[in-house]
């Protein structure tokens, strides 16, 4: 977790996969620095599978940092799906917040140069992975 990008997104994304939680932390710092490009997308993965009330405090801090800066186009739509996971799974609603009309989410999309819907490709991604162990 201490190289570049290749190797941070490749290791968070095999400690996602085998849920290895006492890395969440780590991972929660690494995701709100965002110091390298796509290496959030594992960390965005990784706090999806571990899918607590913890891993949902790392993307909501994240995703309240990064929505009001509409020039940083980083990992907004992993951390944006990956809350939308946990929420699913959870019963929790802590993506709403960012997702009512005039929101976070609407206000730094609209601003982007191609404004695209919050997905839940993380389910997905989730849902593949359960079914390969």
């Amino acid at each position: 977790m201490e190289s570049e990008w290749r190797s941070r997104l490749t290791a968070a994304w095999l400690i996602g996969a085998d849920r290895h939680q006492h890395f969440r932390d780590v991972l929660g710092d690494l995701l709100l620095a965002s110091q390298l490009w796509f290496s959030g997308q594992g960390y965005c993965f990784a706090l999806a599978r571990f899918c607590t009330e913890e891993d949902a405090l790392h993307l909501t801090a994240y995703l309240e940092r990064y929505l009001q800066q509409p020039d940083c186009q980083y990992d907004q739509h992993w951390a944006i799906s990956a809350l939308l996971h946990i929420d699913s799974q959870a019963g929790t609603e802590h993506a709403s917040r960012f997702l009512v009309p005039g929101g976070l989410w609407h206000q730094w999309n609209d601003a982007q140069y191609r404004p695209s819907p919050p997905s839940r490709f993380i389910d997905e991604l989730c849902a593949l992975t359960d079914s390969l162990r």
